[in-house]
Order: C-alpha cells, then structure tokens, then sequence
C-alpha cells in the first residue's frame, strides 16, 4: 500500500510537468526503479546487523553512506537517457553537432561527485562535532539541544558547500574531440570538413 502511494505521488508530480504519456511512463519506470533499489538498501537486515557491531561514531557515518548510494543510484536511473542515447555536444559558438554516450557518462559521473561532495561536510565532520558537544555540559544538562544544534550546523554547513560544490566542474565543461566515440568523431567530421573543433561543450546538467 504504500509503495502504491508513492508511486501515485511520483506519477502526479510527475504529471504537472507535462510531456507525452510514454514520457511519462518512462519517468515514472525511472524513478520506481530509483525507489525500489533504495529501498532494498534501507532494509537490509545485514547492513543494520553489522553496524550495530561498530562503536557508536561509526553508526554516526550510516546516513551519509545512504546519501551517497542515493545519488549513485538515482541520478544515473533519472539520466539514463543521456547514458544510452547520448547528452547534446556543441562547438564554441554554441551550434549543436550530435550527442555523445562519451559526453553522457562524464556528465552524469560529474553530477554524481559533486552531490556526494555536497553531503560530504554536514555528514562526515558534523559526527566528530556532535560527539564532542555531548561530553560538554550543557547537552549533558539539557540533551534536547542536541536535535536544533544539529539541524542549524548541518543548515549552515550546506549553505556554504553547496555553491562551491557546484562549480567544482564547470556548468558548460569541454572535452577534447578525439576523446569522443569514433562514430560521433566522423559524424562532425562529415558535417564540418572545413572546421573541425579541438574541442566540444556540454552542459553538465545539476
């Protein structure tokens, strides 16, 4: 049931965007696929097993191990598209000259990195922090502080990362044109004899 409540929430959102039905479908095929990995994940048995085995700083690392397989998992499958059929490349003066399968993974792989990179700071140093402030006095006194105090760090931490993880790859990055797949190679080899690029550009997408 509540799978069946998620997936009407998708679809509905989904919806509003407009685009075809097989769009649509494809989407929506996207993210149960996205889902249902995920949450396979959040219920293995094991992985809770194993990490109550860990001192309590190590349990402290498990949501940020989530975010990262979130990303690994979703942006590839939401993407998968430009993945299989290949991500827009253009010469310097912005004309289209094909898409790349080349292009598409570097793009998605370059999202990917820099959502990890995002969740990084709030989730691997904020654990050090919290269970520094617990020993001081005042969590000791008053333990409910803890939730706000984590909540405005993490708050603040992501204000500040997530601008600059941003631009640790170009919003409109390049790759030399010999590192192409020899197929799109001759495609713009065939429509631009005269004036071949050294390089191409793409929109790396967030």
């Amino acid at each position: 049931m509540e799978d069946v409540k998620t997936f009407t929430y998708l679809g509905s959102i989904i919806d509003e965007h407009g685009g075809s039905d097989a769009d649509v479908k494809a989407r929506i095929g996207k993210a149960r696929a996205a889902y249902l990995q995920l949450k396979n994940i959040c219920n293995s048995k094991q992985l809770s097993t194993n990490t109550k085995k860990f001192p309590p700083i190590i349990g402290r690392f498990v949501p940020f191990i989530a975010v990262s397989a979130a990303n690994c998992i979703n942006i590839p499958c939401m993407r998968s598209a430009e993945l299989t059929e290949g991500t827009p490349i253009l010469d310097e003066n912005g004309e289209k000259l094909g898409k790349s399968t080349v292009v598409g993974r570097r793009a998605v792989s370059q999202v990917v990195l820099s959502r990890i990179l995002m969740a990084s700071p709030g989730m691997t140093i904020l654990p050090f922090v919290m269970q520094s402030l617990e020993k001081q006095k005042l969590l000791i006194r008053y333990p409910w502080l803890g939730a706000p105090i984590q909540i405005s760090l993490v708050g603040l931490m992501l204000s500040l990362v997530t601008p600059l993880c941003c631009a640790v790859f170009p919003q409109i990055s390049s790759i030399p044109f010999h590192k192409l797949e020899p197929d799109v190679q001759a495609h713009i080899k065939e429509i631009r004899s005269d004036r071949l690029p050294s390089v191409v550009y793409y929109n790396k997408g967030l």
